[in-house]
């Protein structure tokens, strides 16, 4: 159901059978957003001591073509011996051939001026560890900066994180497919982790930065490139904080920040340029998903400005939940859509409790993309999700070619979302949609025509 907005009229006379003053928006009040309070305080910062391991008092090599990663993880060695302290990445360019491992009570500090490099083999980053591919724990190849079972973490400073332009995993993406359907199949089937190995002779490509099982983690003011895979990701991640970190990696997949069934989280000042998500909420996908059902749950990102072929990401890897999420005040300046949400019959899962406001946006496709009936990789399951108690409120656009797009499944429709105060100076179609129950558009203006709708 396609409207141009010459037909928007037409399209609210139908809508307003029932009209606005019956509209239940009992689901969402203007002191939601104390909760947002409650959050920021009890996110609870690292530990980890002031006391300084360069990497040259461990004989890092000064030249940018030896393989530093050696001094490296002695200088991380000797700090977690020592009780932990902060691992100076000095000014320079820096070699390591393989993942950077880090430990409890560690803070990798790449100081400015510093660029820590990663080669470009695969097989440096084998034997395999235990990660989350899109949702799916498997064993596969380490992501670039990875930790597990971790405690008071941080990567920190004015340096530069650097996946390498010319890896080989950047390749991957012309190879992976087969790898892909086996690994969701996998977890659509439940097969055992231990026999989802995806090492040498597989495809996978792995994350820049990937933090698992852990609490109290810092990653502040670096900046990320070239990541061949999604750039930062928190998996089972408690107590994160995520300030003053700029992304600029438009490879495919690359999402700006990940925050994967992570709990007590925020997210404020960082700049995303990215050839993916700006930044994504997830929880896991399908069994595995639902089986492990950890939700993500308890964010705050605010003061961002995302530069990615999407601004908001929810999904589609959402199986565990996603629910008290709170965006303000952030920026979107030019891609695909600014809000996307995703998920298929595959997925269950519930997302609730979201609540976006003050956005300011500047170009996209789609403003509110809502793709609920997700086809990439469905597999025939029956667990619809439901999204649900979703707020959109004082957002200003500039140009959209299409306002709102919505497909979700009939058994399980879109409900409970208010669209509040919106502004779309310019927008070419207005909706195309199925699957609403109890849908708000209050105050929205577009083109200079102001209108309200409620579908009910």
């Amino acid at each position: 159901m396609m409207k141009t907005t010459s037909t928007i009229f037409v399209l609210l006379l139908q809508c307003l059978i029932v009209s606005l003053a019956q509209a239940n928006t009992d689901f969402y009040k203007p002191s939601d957003w104390q909760q947002m309070d409650v959050i920021l305080a009890k996110i609870q910062s690292p530990n980890i001591p002031q006391v300084d391991f360069p990497i040259t008092a461990y004989d890092a090599p000064k030249d940018a073509k030896t393989d530093a990663r050696p001094a490296i993880m002695r200088a991380i060695n000797a700090a977690a011996q020592a009780g932990g302290g902060r691992v100076i990445i000095p000014p320079g360019t820096w070699l390591s051939n393989g993942p950077v491992q880090l430990q409890s009570r560690i803070n990798l500090h790449l100081q400015e001026g510093a660029t820590l490099l990663f080669g470009a083999q695969a097989k440096h980053y084998l034997p395999a560890v235990f990660t989350r591919w899109e949702g799916t724990e498997i064993y596969g190849y380490s992501p670039l900066i990875y930790a597990n079972k971790v405690t008071d973490v941080a990567i920190t400073g004015k340096g530069k994180i650097d996946g390498n332009a010319k890896s080989e995993f950047l390749s991957w993406t012309k190879k992976q497919a087969p790898d892909i359907a086996k690994l969701r199949q996998m977890g659509f089937d439940g097969v055992p982790l231990e026999q989802r190995q995806f090492g040498k002779g597989h495809y996978l490509r792995p994350s820049l930065i990937q933090i698992l099982n852990a609490e109290r983690v810092l990653l502040e003011d670096y900046t990320a490139l070239n990541s061949p895979f999604w750039v930062n990701h928190l998996v089972y991640t408690d107590h994160a904080q995520v300030r003053g970190v700029k992304v600029d990696s438009m490879f495919a997949n690359n999402d700006g920040l990940d925050i994967d069934s992570g709990r007590w989280i925020l997210v404020e000042n960082n700049h995303f340029r990215t050839g993916d998500d700006s930044i994504a909420i997830k929880s896991g996908r399908d069994l595995d998903g639902r089986t492990i059902a950890r939700p993500s749950e308890n964010i705050v990102v605010r003061n961002n400005i995302f530069d990615g072929e999407d601004g908001i990401g929810l999904g589609s890897e959402m199986s565990g939940g996603i629910k008290n999420v709170y965006f303000t005040d952030n920026n979107y300046l030019n891609g695909t859509s600014a809000f996307r949400l995703k998920a298929n019959l595959d997925r269950g899962g519930s997302v609730e409790q979201v609540r976006i406001r003050n956005m300011n946006i500047g170009s996209a496709k789609y403003l509110f993309w809502f793709d609920l009936s997700y086809v990439a990789g469905y597999l025939g399951g029956n667990f619809p999700s439901h999204y649900h108690d979703i707020v959109f409120e004082n957002i200003t656009v500039d140009k959209v070619d299409t306002f709102f797009i919505s497909h979700a499944p009939e058994v399980q429709p879109l409900e409970n979302v208010l669209f509040k105060n919106i502004k779309v100076k310019s927008s070419g179609q207005f909706m195309d949609f199925k699957g609403l129950k109890k849908v708000t558009f209050s105050d929205v203006e577009i083109n200079g025509q102001k209108m309200s709708a409620h579908f009910e």
